[in-house]
């Protein structure tokens, strides 16, 4: 379990590891303790990392601070994160969940396995795990959160602006078509997406769309 190599970070207490890796099926089926109580203690350290990471780098209001750390710590990004640190390769599960390692599971151990970080190597090398991984999706202005068409009705409200999806082309077999839809925002396209159904290529209009203003995505 050498994953955490790349960070230069080694966890000496390996029995804390282990159960940071070990879903509540596993241990009802071997004995042992369970990822929970680390689980509950990573997201405490999440949360105070996260919040004054946001806190120094965006002059938000609270409200827009939490909207933006919600997105960056919502279950879609820590499962994300976790499958970049290859958390998701070393989860141990019972024989009845063994085929059924979802996103919330993976989730999970992200913060189980900072939670064991924490207590193994302290605050700052757990802070410095979690914006080495965090950081990079918050420099591309990623969005989590998957509804992204609902996020930018929120944004276009909250502006009184004009929203409208316009279809650009639609392509393909009728078994197997293409759409590509544009976003238009007062007169001026923000965003573009391309689908295998209309929803589809919405959705990715207004995810593309969100990530050209950092600030809006979060009003």
């Amino acid at each position: 379990m050498n994953f955490l190599n790349k960070y230069n970070i080694e966890i000496k207490n390996k029995k804390l590891l282990n159960t940071a890796l070990t879903h509540s099926s596993y241990s009802n089926e071997h004995g042992g303790a369970n990822y929970e109580r680390l689980e509950f203690l990573g997201d405490a350290v999440l949360q105070l990392i996260t919040s004054e990471y946001f806190y120094k780098k965006y002059d938000f209001q609270e409200g827009e601070l939490s909207k933006i750390r919600a997105s960056f710590v919502c279950e879609e990004a820590l499962a994300q994160y976790a499958k970049d640190v290859g958390i998701d390769k070393h989860i141990k599960v019972g024989n009845g969940q063994i085929k059924n390692i979802n996103d919330t599971i993976i989730a999970d151990t992200f913060e189980s396995v900072l939670g064991a970080i924490y207590l193994d190597q302290g605050f700052e090398v757990a802070k410095k795990y979690v914006l080495e991984v965090l950081s990079p999706y918050v420099l591309e202005h990623h969005v989590f959160l998957g509804d992204y068409k609902s996020r930018l009705q929120e944004m276009v409200q909250t502006d009184k602006k004009s929203l409208e999806y316009r279809l650009i082309s639609e392509t393909g077999p009728s078994h197997d078509k293409t759409f590509v839809f544009e976003v238009v925002i007062d007169g001026i396209v923000y965003g573009k997406g391309t689908g295998k159904s209309k929803k589809e290529a919405e959705q990715q209009a207004a995810y593309n769309a969100l990530k050209k203003n950092p600030k809006a995505r979060w009003k």
